[in-house]
């Protein structure tokens, strides 16, 4: 993907999502098993909140996966997004000569 073209990264709530989903686990008691309200669950997986560390750590131990794949996920997803919303503001920031 170059840095203009293409659609964004997946959040990863949309993979928290479907492997809730798959696991048929109710959202309900993921969020309790998690330590976490309902709302911030339903957030993540709305793809509206990003997954902290901690969050991470929890997601993955439930799941069985690893707490740097959520995160990596998260910061290809956040990058990305700001790589949109700063298109035109990175056009007007220059790059500095190698005399500075």
């Amino acid at each position: 993907m170059s840095q203009t073209d293409g659609p964004l990264p997946a959040h990863p709530g949309s993979l928290l999502r479907a492997t809730l989903k798959d696991l048929d686990c109710p959202k309900a008691v993921a969020a309790r098993l998690l330590k976490i309200s309902r709302q911030t669950l339903y957030e993540i997986i709305g793809e509206k909140q990003a997954i902290t560390p901690s969050v991470a750590l929890r997601v993955a131990k439930l799941t069985g996966t690893r707490p740097q794949m959520w995160l990596d996920m998260q910061q290809v997803h956040d990058l990305a997004l700001a790589r949109t919303q700063s298109r035109n503001l990175l056009k007007n920031v220059p790059q500095l000569e190698e005399r500075w």
